[in-house]
Parts: C-alpha cells; structure tokens; sequence
C-alpha cells in the first residue's frame, strides 16, 4: 500500500488532485486527452504499479480511471492540488460515497495542519530568542 508515486520526476500521492494527459490513437491519428480527479489509490509495486483516478462527471456521476504509473500513453501528470497531509488512509474508497463538499474536508485537513506547524515555528523562533536575549544580559 504505497502514498506516494513517482512519474518522471513528479511526485503526487493519494488525495492530491491531479491532471492526467494521456496520448490516445485513433485510427491513423493521435490526440491528448486530459482526466483531471482525485487520486484514491495507488496499487502495486515497481513496473507493476498503478493508481486510480475518480472525477464527478456531468449528472453527478462518478467517473474512475486506473492508469498503470509506467505506462508509455500517458504523457504527464501534473499536480493541480496537495491533499495528502489530509489523507488518513491508504486508499480513499469511502469517498464514492460522499459529496463534493464532503470530499474538500481533505484539502480543509491538509491546509490546517501546514498552519499549526506554521504557528508552532513561529513560537519556538521566539522562544529560542528570547532566551539569547537573557543569555546575553
């Protein structure tokens, strides 16, 4: 049970959101396509690995795709959205059952713990100046 992938030096991990272009063959002519969602599993191990992708579709409907990580159609991958501080599972099944808004609390996680670990430098910063200043004194 993996968190993190690597795709030619991009790193993205379960929870992020992230854009798929892939390269598709249609007769004699190739075209891209993009599938931008949310990541909510990576299976697998070495040439064998893999994640899932799932976006909402038009009406509400789900849409999952599973991309094999070292596949050569695919052509990059880029981050749109870090949610994998947020993440407290390996795999985001339960996600196929809740709302948009439901699913956001993930990023909502994510952006609150970036902001206590903020707020917990700043006060060791002070902290560690206030005591050089009785130190010098």
């Amino acid at each position: 049970m993996a968190l993190i992938a690597k795709h030619k030096e991009i790193e993205f991990g379960v929870g992020d959101r992230i854009k798929v272009v892939s390269k598709i063959k249609e007769g004699e002519k190739t075209r891209q396509q993009a599938f931008e969602g949310l990541v909510i599993g990576i299976k697998g191990r070495g040439e064998n690995k893999s994640f899932t992708v799932r976006r909402i579709g038009v009406q509400q409907i789900g849409i999952e795709r599973i991309f094999p990580l070292l596949s050569p159609s695919i052509e990059e991958i880029e981050v749109v959205k870090k949610g994998l501080k947020g993440v407290r599972r390996a795999k985001l099944y339960y996600t196929r059952e809740k709302a948009r808004k439901e699913i956001e609390e993930i990023y909502s996680r994510a952006t609150k713990k970036e902001e206590i670990k903020a707020a917990k430098k700043t006060k060791k910063a002070k902290k560690t100046s206030k005591k050089k200043k009785k130190a010098s004194k």
